[in-house]
């Protein structure tokens, strides 16, 4: 689903699964800053979009998410995991309920694994689940954004911001009276200052919620079964995740910014020490210089100062240890 916004002035197109949307419309820290101050908009008309409609949609969830969704109020975001059997993540959803159907947005491309998934658990429940992503593109207005939002759009409304499911016909036209545009390094840079994690970038195949803070946000301690509840149990009440989420605020001097990937060592033991973590995402901020987000070994001193590669990496605490 190419975005149609790519062929405005100055747009330049993201990389890898981010790839049909812009990363920037010529100017990183201008597009930054707009966000910051609550004017302009990021085109996310890249994420899937799956809906789930029916009498039984939010109890029938309920029984396959982290969160707890049962009695969630209309108008109400919220975000949830889907977990495999032994706990590790596979789904993020960010969800809002507008009365009659659940609307979710997704990670690009993981939608059809994600509505496979849930169509092998409808069995007797009264709930339909829908692909929305070729009518419905997303739109993120940051907090603050005084824009008008369509009468009849479903918003999803947090404390980072609107997220609007648009009919993807209408996303030229909006676009053209919302502006400035921001593209998605704008977006992610924000991201990262926020510590907030993102499905495929600060997770892989054996990432458990509690690693990231996802165990605050989209994970219910209290509510009944659900795949992989067993693993979540077992570390909240006797255990200790293997690893834990950092910023970073990485040697501004540096032209050369780490990329994803890029592994991260104690400073005290220099460029060939022990590897002790990597960087999950990496930014240019607007107002911190150079910023990432890392996974590191849960037993690395708070204090340890850190080199990605030959650049000296300071670390914020995220997840405590």
């Amino acid at each position: 689903m190419k975005s149609p916004l790519l062929s405005l002035p100055g747009a330049v197109p993201a990389e890898g699964v981010d790839e049909d949307v812009a990363a920037h419309y010529g100017d990183l820290f201008r597009e930054q800053r707009a966000l910051a101050e609550g004017t302009g908009f990021v085109d996310l008309s890249h994420r899937g979009v799956v809906t789930v409609s029916g009498d039984d949609r939010l109890s029938w969830l309920h029984l396959l998410l982290t969160q707890h969704v049962s009695d969630l109020p209309t108008g109400r975001a919220t975000e949830a995991l889907i977990l495999s059997a032994t706990g590790h993540i596979e789904h993020a959803l960010y969800l809002v309920d507008d009365g009659t159907t659940v609307w979710a947005h997704v990670e690009p491309g993981t939608q059809e694994a994600l509505i496979a998934y849930l169509e092998s658990m409808k069995f007797f429940y009264r709930v339909e689940v829908a692909d929305r992503t070729a009518d419905i593109a997303l739109v993120h207005l940051p907090a603050g954004s005084i824009a008008e939002v369509p009468e009849g759009v479903v918003v999803r409304e947090t404390a980072y911001g609107r997220d609007v499911f648009l009919p993807r016909a209408d996303l030229e036209s909006y676009a053209a009276k919302s502006g400035p545009a921001a593209g998605l390094l704008a977006y992610e840079a924000l991201r990262v200052e926020q510590h907030r994690p993102r499905l495929g970038f600060e997770t892989d195949h054996r990432t458990i919620p509690h690693e990231l803070g996802w165990i605050e946000t989209a994970v219910h301690l209290q509510k009944g079964c659900y795949r992989g509840q067993e693993t979540v149990a077992r570390v909240q009440n006797l255990g200790k995740p293997p690893r834990r989420l950092v910023f970073l605020h990485l040697d501004g001097s540096e032209v050369h910014l780490p990329p994803a990937g890029t592994e991260l060592r104690r400073a005290d033991e220099g460029p060939d020490g022990r590897k002790i973590g990597v960087i999950t995402t990496s930014a240019r901020h607007h107002e911190l210089g150079p910023v990432a987000l890392a996974l590191v070994k849960r037993n690395v001193p708070l204090d340890a100062p850190l080199l990605a590669d030959s650049t000296a990496a300071a670390q914020e605490v995220v997840v405590e240890p």
